[in-house]
């Protein structure tokens, strides 16, 4: 059983410590928002600083909402760089599950290096219900080494563990995933959208491409929400248009042209003009509904 720091105890963070602490691990535990009094009663140790978190941990988990947060926790004020003593004989293992900017992870992960730490960057998808049930996807940037001390520990946390390569090669794996999710949500939104337009029931037509090659994860849970109107997150609007700001920016740098990509995050911007940065993602289709000017129909049994 291992000493763990988890920074970062939101939607996401609080039920993957609830594992963690239920898994047997001691944990120690920082949040900006205050730590969850049930988190305690199941025997964590709430702290101030993410300083503190790092002195008394082997293992230091962030699961933060974007890079400067990141950056702020790792090597601010108060920081964890500041308990790590340089080149020790026992070299702590920084762990970040956070969806942040590929080019700044190997940055850290540099950083860390350098002192004689490991860094591991793991960002997970999933959503809030993954974090619940312990199904999460992690997508996991590390040594071979590293990775092979964490893994039971991600197990703890999700169903599908996967060693994507060397550091940032775990973010870079999630901003894929985070293309394909979006550009999903806007084909399933366009297609319901369409359906209801025409006359049909969208949960029927919903159902019957469910059988066929159009089945996906998000036409199931997404399309299941844009037809029931139940847009309370899941994955907030504002994060997921985050995750396509770093796609797009980190495709600049490389000379890649993402054109959905682009698209997908201008509905996502036109989302957060309407005051809906706390939507769920899938609360994109209100956009194409408002250019259809017609919201999707369930017709009554």
């Amino acid at each position: 059983m291992a000493n763990i720091g988890f920074i970062g105890l939101g939607l996401m963070g609080k039920p993957m410590a609830q594992h963690l602490i239920r898994g047997g691990h001691s944990l120690f535990l920082q949040s900006r928002s205050g730590v969850p009094a049930d988190l305690v009663a199941l025997g964590g140790k709430a702290f101030a600083l993410p300083r503190e978190v790092a002195q008394r941990a082997e293992i230091i988990i962030t699961m933060l909402p974007d890079t400067p947060d990141v950056e702020k926790v790792l090597f601010g004020d108060d920081g964890v760089i500041e308990s790590l003593e340089p080149h020790s004989d026992q070299p702590k293992i920084i762990v970040d599950m956070s969806s942040i900017s590929p080019l700044e992870t190997r940055k850290f992960a540099a950083r860390i290096n350098m002192l004689g730490h490991e860094y591991v960057d793991a960002p997970v998808s999933g959503g809030d219900v993954g974090a619940q049930n312990a199904t999460l996807t992690i997508m996991v940037g590390a040594s071979t080494a590293v990775f092979g001390k964490m893994k039971p520990i991600f197990e703890l946390m999700g169903k599908s563990v996967t060693h994507v390569g060397e550091n940032g090669a775990g973010q870079i794996c999630k901003i894929a995933n985070q293309i394909v999710v979006s550009a999903t949500i806007e084909a399933v939104a366009e297609a319901l959208l369409f359906a209801s337009k025409a006359g049909a029931d969208p949960e029927k037509v919903r159902q019957a491409l469910m059988g066929g090659f159009a089945a996906s994860r998000v036409l199931e849970v997404h399309g299941e929400r844009m037809i029931n109107r139940r847009f309370e997150p899941g994955f907030r609007i504002e994060l997921h248009q985050k995750d396509l700001n770093i796609a797009l920016a980190s495709a600049s740098a490389l000379g890649v042209s993402l054109p959905n990509t682009a698209t997908v995050r201008e509905l996502f911007s036109a989302c957060l003009a309407q005051g809906g940065a706390k939507w769920d993602n899938s609360a994109l289709v209100k956009i194409l509904e408002k250019l259809a000017n017609h919201e999707i129909q369930k017709h009554s049994e």
